[in-house]
């Protein structure tokens, strides 16, 4: 008989005795399983103890966890958290060093423990822990175990930051700011000053006013990555509780003191791999830098600022006029205003006014940065770009300015530019550390990009929404390749071109139909040999039809015809003369006749007599691409019977079906297509009972034989 669900089969360990197999009764009161197992090893006053799991964590047992124990879980009996939590308080006020030691080290161990930290935090242990802190007698192993139990103790949230006194905070600074420190302190004293400067106003402007940036990149070039680790913790932590202006500062001055080339080359590229946390604060960094693009993105173009007309003539002037020229010169006023209007629409404004364009948030002015950086550092690039498309017809050109407006919005999108930063994300991309002004230097890559598309897929103007799509498409995907540089990353979205973005949309497309799950593969495989049959039944059916084709002399296209179809024996091909405007003629009217046995060979293309001398490849495209012949025996000699087809289609058809009389696989396009047509259809009718069932990427494991095949039921037995 099973034992009831609510009962689970343990075993409870304890020191220096034998263990106990027993059953838990999950109804039953957990003072009462206690007892009976002090009971068990004969141990009076069940109330001085407590049930712990036996793994690493050593969580005690409390009637809100139980239910995390299953059959099969360990656990042990250890003191009640009450008696411990005292005990080992009591234990910190002793004189000796060893037993101070290893107390710490058993509350560090037990910190983790809710239910044993709030008895700690009861007992004024966090005030204990800090006296030993602040005295900071011993600056190695003990330092390190009180602040990992203080760490562990205020990290259940039941005591606010906010508490800790300014003393105190600037003691753990006096750790981090010290040349000579036990390894294993400085990584949890910065770790603790991160919690304060995340939960703390008033003490994080303390942890930034005595923590400099100097002294944190002096960390962060230690190559011991858990201290890299919690000193990039409290940078980000620093960078997010300061203000706009603050942070753009400090950001400046760690660009200045090289921060970007040393992470790139000691850290995202280490010999070591890089850790989660480590990652996730790259990626608040990378957040935190774009940020400051913000303001730009936020703010429109004032029409009135002479400095911003300044920079749209500038760059009107580095696409048309040279350097050192000025054509509009000796113009009058209206004329200069006329010929700037006109090149400002070449340069793909969409206003004679440029002001007007600008004036949308996002992208604002941000968008006249990226068009004034791609024009002053790459300016071959620049007027290729716009000079190239001013030469097309109007509804080809690519406009430059639009392009760049409508861009800068979508790398905005695609890098989160303004977005709060996640608490858990990891994305960053590495070649964002891999050069300076990252996001001007990738919309150059990006526009030059577009322009390639452009072209590709022959855009006009009513098409731009469709190539923004696909560029779209092209940066998502290779930007989460994750390129380690910019170079890289132009290669990657180079080769990703507008025939590669639509094969890649057809897989995934298939792929969300099932299509091309492996079981569905095999399935199309075990069909294919039917379907195949199939279909060179169908053609040989098409060659008894027959075909009218017309004859070619040697000189130039006549009008005459004759007819060649198959006997429905398949055995002989029967052919003739038609009268132009006749109807095709009866297979046994046709005098002329060739066994299918006397067969030789199927010839295509260039390959055929009749067209083999017929002039250039350019002026005879049609005759090569329908000419096929049939190479057979007459007499002592090769014979040809040679064959013009009407269309595509019937050139693909009677080759296919020659191709099947003579036994040789058929290897048309046409072929292709009427087999995929027939795969998908049949495919979808087998699988129309399983609608909405999720079909397994593999067949479910084959389950090992039983230890022993003696389970067949007795049926000798008599039941009672």
């Amino acid at each position: 008989m099973a034992p009831p669900r609510d009962v689970v089969k343990i075993a409870v360990q304890k020191r220096d005795a034998i263990p106990q197999l027993i059953q838990l009764d999950q109804a039953k009161p957990l003072a009462a399983v206690l007892k009976e197992v002090c009971d068990a090893w004969s141990l009076a006053h069940s109330e001085r103890y407590a049930l712990q799991f036996a793994d690493g964590s050593r969580r005690y047992i409390t009637e809100n966890n139980r239910s995390e124990i299953k059959n099969g879980s360990i656990l042990c009996l250890s003191t009640a958290p009450d008696l411990e939590a005292e005990q080992l308080l009591g234990r910190l006020q002793s004189g000796s060093h060893e037993g101070r030691r290893e107390a710490l080290q058993h509350l560090a161990l037990l910190a983790s423990d809710m239910t044993f930290a709030q008895e700690v935090i009861s007992r004024d242990g966090l005030k204990r822990l800090g006296t030993i802190i602040e005295e900071g007698d011993d600056l190695g192993e003990v330092l390190a175990l009180a602040l990992q139990a203080f760490l562990e103790l205020m990290e259940h949230g039941v005591v606010s930051w906010e508490t800790l006194t300014i003393p105190f905070v600037r003691k753990v600074v006096c750790y981090v700011n010290m040349n000579l420190m036990d390894a294993s302190v400085q990584p949890l004293a910065l770790r603790l000053l991160e919690s304060v400067t995340l939960s703390s106003p008033v003490l994080g402007q303390l942890v930034k006013n005595e923590v400099t940036l100097d002294r944190l990149l002096v960390h962060l070039q230690v190559m011991n990555q858990q201290l890299q680790t919690k000193a990039m913790a409290l940078l980000t932590a620093l960078l997010q509780g300061a203000s706009p202006a603050d942070r753009k500062q400090m950001l400046d001055k760690l660009w200045q003191r090289n921060l970007r080339p040393f992470i790139y080359k000691n850290i995202i590229h280490s010999a070591v791999p890089m850790g989660d946390e480590m990652a996730h604060h790259l990626y608040v960094l990378q957040s935190l830098t774009l940020g400051l693009l913000e303001p730009r993105m936020r703010t429109p173009l004032d029409p009135y600022s002479q400095d911003q007309r300044d920079q749209l003539q500038a760059l009107r002037q580095a696409a048309f006029e040279p350097e050192g020229e000025s054509p509009s010169a000796g113009l009058s006023a209206d004329r200069r205003r006329s010929l700037c209007a006109r090149e400002f629409r070449k340069l793909g404004f969409s206003n004679s006014n440029p002001a007007q364009d600008l004036e949308r948030v996002p992208p604002g002015l941000l968008a006249l940065d990226n068009m004034l950086y791609f024009s002053r550092h790459a300016p071959n690039a620049y007027s290729r770009f716009v000079l190239e498309n001013s030469s097309r017809e109007d509804k080809h050109e690519c406009p430059f300015a639009r392009s760049s407006i409508q861009l800068t919005v979508l790398l905005c999108e695609l890098l989160h530019v303004g977005e709060p930063c996640s608490e858990t994300a990891q994305d960053f991309s590495p070649m964002f550390f891999g050069q300076d002004q990252s996001f001007h230097e990738l919309f150059c890559v990006s526009i030059q990009l577009l322009n390639k598309t452009w072209k590709e897929m022959r855009a006009t103007q009513e098409d731009f929404d469709k190539v923004m799509q696909v560029v779209r498409e092209q940066l998502a995907r290779t930007l989460a390749l994750k390129p380690s540089s910019l170079e890289l990353f132009r290669t990657k979205v180079n080769a990703l071109n507008y025939g590669e973005v639509l094969r890649l949309r057809q897989t995934e497309r298939l792929h969300q139909e099932g299509t091309l799950a492996p079981p569905i593969l095999e399935l199309r495989e075990k069909l294919k040999p039917e379907l195949l049959g199939l279909i060179r039944q169908q053609r040989l059916l098409r060659l008894c039809e027959g075909t009218l084709f017309r004859k070619i002399s040697s000189r130039r296209r006549q009008d005459k015809l004759w007819f060649c179809c198959l006997s429905p024996n398949h055995k002989v091909l029967q052919y003739g003369d038609v009268e132009d405007g006749a109807s095709p003629p009866a297979p046994e009217s046709l005098s002329e006749q060739l066994p299918v046995a006397d067969i030789r060979a199927l010839l295509t293309g260039r390959d055929c007599p009749h067209v083999r001398d017929k002039g250039s490849i350019k002026q005879n495209k049609d005759l090569y691409e329908l000419a096929f012949s049939v190479c057979y025996d007459h007499g002592e000699e090769e014979a040809y019977l040679n064959f013009i087809a009407p269309s595509k289609r019937e050139f693909h058809l009677w080759t296919d079906g020659l191709s099947t009389l003579l036994g040789s696989p058929m290897s048309s396009e046409q072929t292709r297509l009427d087999l995929e047509q027939l795969l998908t259809m049949e495919t979808k009718l087998r699988l129309l009972e399983l609608e909405n069932v999720p079909i397994p990427e593999q067949p479910p494991p084959i389950p090992p034989p039983p230890t022993n095949f003696n389970f067949c039921y007795d049926c000798s037995i008599a039941e009672p």
